[in-house]
């Protein structure tokens, strides 16, 4: 009978736990600290386009020439079975130099331990690729994957690979160095909170 209190107020503990992290999830930000927020993405972009330039110093000329780029910085992790990587980041329209602020959400199947940290740099070729990217978000899958390790760029995109379609992604370690394109089960999606 002891046991069965002892079960029965863990178990309500930890609905109240999870209810009240719904709440807080689901909590609007106060406009202080949504700028807050927005510049710290920001400034991630920032440090991570320097991060590419020092790598790659064409990129920057086909970012600057491109309908719009997508930079998005995600902490991953594995554990045994499943791991998984979530991220915020920033599109950026080169033509009228608007922000749309955006997440991401991976899940990666496979044997594994551990913990990693990414940057990804996209790269838009028209403003038809760019607009659908933002509006409607985009989920990358395993066969985008299969295509983009067989398609690997040269020239001013040189280290990026070809993702679909008019859209070039570059992913960069944490010390900057351009790695191999590792995601699988990918969504990117806006940021109803930071717009």
């Amino acid at each position: 009978m002891r046991w069965e209190k002892v079960r029965m107020t863990v178990v309500a503990a930890l609905v109240v736990l999870c209810l009240g992290l719904a709440a807080c999830a689901s909590a609007p930000l106060t406009q202080s600290k949504k700028v807050e927020d927005q510049a710290s993405v920001r400034d991630m972009a920032n440090q991570t386009l320097a991060l590419l330039y020092k790598a790659n110093p064409a990129a920057e000329g086909a970012i600057a020439n491109s309908a719009g780029y997508a930079v998005f910085s995600d902490s991953g992790f594995k554990l045994l079975l499943m791991g998984g990587e979530r991220g915020a980041g920033i599109a950026v329209n080169n033509a009228t130099k608007q922000d749309t602020f955006m997440k991401m959400l991976e899940l990666q199947p496979g044997l594994g331990v551990g913990a990693e940290k990414f940057r990804t740099v996209f790269i838009f070729d028209t403003f038809d690729t760019f607009s659908k990217f933002v509006t409607s978000g985009w989920e990358f899958g395993a066969n985008a994957m299969a295509v983009a390790k067989t398609k690997t760029e040269g020239g001013a995109l040189a280290g990026a690979v070809t993702v679909s379609e008019g859209v070039h992604m570059y992913q960069l370690d944490q010390a900057g160095a351009v790695v191999g394109v590792s995601l699988t089960g990918a969504k990117y999606y806006k940021d109803s909170k930071l717009n």
